[in-house]
């Protein structure tokens, strides 16, 4: 019977100013650049104070929704899709099932180059791949070395010349870099797959998109496997 007492509304009035702003600005199109009314004249057409407006605001400018510019004013900026994820992106800060979403999230996206890959490639980048395969033991991976991992992976983020990959990218590191180190602490040992990072670069030079995708997650297989091992136990 617990269930049926409903519940109390949390919703402070900071919240609702936001909700009324957001819904503000969508309706009447603002762009970045744009001014946006006065404090006390938000406050007037919501009928609230303008300490309320003033943390709305806030939330929105941390949202890097909106920028205050010193004796102009307030005005939508370009937001930050990202910024948000840069300071929270510390492995000591995210539970265990967010780091590990993450890291999936991860080798979903890596699969997913390929086709941007075949059309932004370069001579130029393959020589420098060329150089990163060389550095590894034997060209087979073995040890296996997380800088290696980083060098080539991030090498290959780089040639898509998307700004938001490659930003993106960096952003997941630490996360790439704590997943591996647990891996090897549980098992002993870090795998990698038949494909190695030179087998990769060989798809890069003669295959197609397709032979690369399929490369890619023979590569990636160790790490495959280790998320169906835990889906598994979680399912016992």
């Amino acid at each position: 019977m617990i269930s049926e007492i409903e519940r109390i509304e949390t919703t402070t009035m900071a919240d609702m100013v936001e909700v009324r702003l957001r819904d503000y600005l969508k309706k009447k199109a603002f762009k970045p650049g744009d001014a946006l009314p006065k404090e006390l004249e938000l406050a007037s057409a919501l009928n609230v104070s303008r300490n309320v407006v003033r943390e709305a605001l806030s939330r929105l400018r941390m949202l890097g929704m909106i920028e205050s510019k010193k004796k102009r004013g307030t005005f939508i900026s370009e937001p930050d899709i990202l910024g948000g994820f840069e300071r929270v992106m510390d492995p000591i800060l995210l539970d265990q099932k967010t780091l590990q979403d993450l890291f999936e999230l991860r080798l979903v996206l890596e699969m997913g180059l390929a086709d941007i890959l075949f059309t932004r490639k370069t001579e130029t980048d393959i020589l420098e791949l060329e150089q990163i395969v060389k550095k590894e033991v034997n060209k087979v991976q073995q040890p296996f070395k997380v800088k290696f991992e980083i060098a080539f992976h991030g090498k290959l983020y780089q040639m898509t010349r998307n700004e938001t990959f490659m930003r993106f990218q960096k952003i997941l590191l630490p996360v790439f870099e704590y997943v591996v180190a647990e891996e090897q602490r549980l098992s002993g040992k870090a795998e990698v797959g038949k494909i190695t990072h030179n087998d990769l670069l060989k798809l890069l030079k003669k295959g197609d998109p397709e032979d690369f995708r399929q490369g890619m997650k023979a590569h990636l297989n160790p790490h495959f496997q280790r998320v169906k091992e835990r889906i598994m136990t979680q399912q016992k």
